[in-house]
C-alpha cells in the first residue's frame, strides 16, 4: 500500500531530479521551444516542496491536489496547466483514502494521464509529454512495476527524437521538429523515475 509518505517522497524525488536535470530540459527546449523549460519546472517545483511543507496534506489526493494546483499558479506556458492537471486529477481520483494500492495508483494515474491529453488535445505519436506517460501507464495497470513503468517512460521519451512534433510550439517549426528529444516527454520521465525513489524511501539520488 502507498501511504501519504510515500507521495510526500515522490514529490521530493521529482523535485531533486528537476533541479539536477534544469539545465539538459532547458537545452532540449532551446531548439524547438522557449528554452525555459527546464527553469520553469525547476521554480515550480520549488514551490510545490514550499507548500507541501507549510501545509501537510494528510492523504496521497490531498499531495497530489496540492501539488498540481501550485505548479497550475507557479509555473508559465503550458508546463504548469499540463503538469498541474495531471497532479490534480491523479489525486482527485485517489479520494481521501489514508493508504492505496499500486492498482488504484496506476487506475488513478491514468485518469490525470487522460485529462493531459483532452487539455493539450494530444495523443502519442504528437511529441508530447504523452509519449512518455502513457507507456508509462499501461505498464503500471498491466501489474508492472515501478521499475517498469521508468523503463517504458525512458523508451517513449527517447523514441520522440525521429518523431515530427504535432502539437504545441514546437509544431510550428515542422520538419525542423525532427531530430531533436521532447523535453516534456524527457521531465515526464524523470516524474515516473522518481516514483521508484519514492518507493526505496529515498528524496533523490
Amino acid at each position: 500500500m502507498l501511504d501519504t509518505e510515500f507521495f510526500l517522497r515522490w514529490m521530493r524525488a521529482t523535485a531533486t531530479a528537476v533541479d539536477r536535470e534544469a539545465d539538459r530540459l532547458t537545452a532540449l527546449d532551446s531548439p524547438i521551444g522557449d528554452a525555459d523549460h527546464g527553469s520553469n519546472l525547476q521554480r515550480g517545483f520549488l514551490a510545490v516542496q514550499d507548500a507541501l511543507a507549510a501545509e501537510a496534506p494528510e492523504t496521497p489526493g490531498a499531495v497530489l491536489v496540492l501539488a498540481g494546483s501550485r505548479l497550475i499558479s507557479t509555473v508559465g506556458g503550458a508546463s504548469g496547466p499540463l503538469y498541474g492537471t495531471l497532479l490534480r486529477r491523479t489525486g482527485k481520483a485517489l479520494g481521501g483514502a489514508p493508504e492505496v494500492s499500486d492498482a488504484d495508483f496506476a487506475h488513478a494515474l491514468r485518469t490525470g494521464v487522460d485529462a493531459v491529453a483532452t487539455l493539450g488535445g494530444a495523443a502519442p505519436g504528437d511529441k508530447t509529454m504523452l509519449d512518455a506517460l502513457v507507456p508509462a501507464v499501461e505498464a503500471l495497470t498491466q501489474g508492472g512495476t515501478f521499475a517498469a513503468a521508468r523503463a517504458a517512460a525512458d523508451t517513449g521519451a527517447q523514441a520522440t527524437i525521429p518523431m515530427l512534433a504535432r502539437k504545441g510550439r514546437a509544431s510550428y517549426l515542422g520538419e525542423r521538429s525532427i531530430g531533436h528529444q521532447d523535453p516534456g516527454a524527457t521531465s515526464s520521465a524523470l516524474l515516473i523515475a522518481a516514483l521508484g525513489i519514492a518507493q526505496g524511501g529515498g528524496a533523490g539520488e
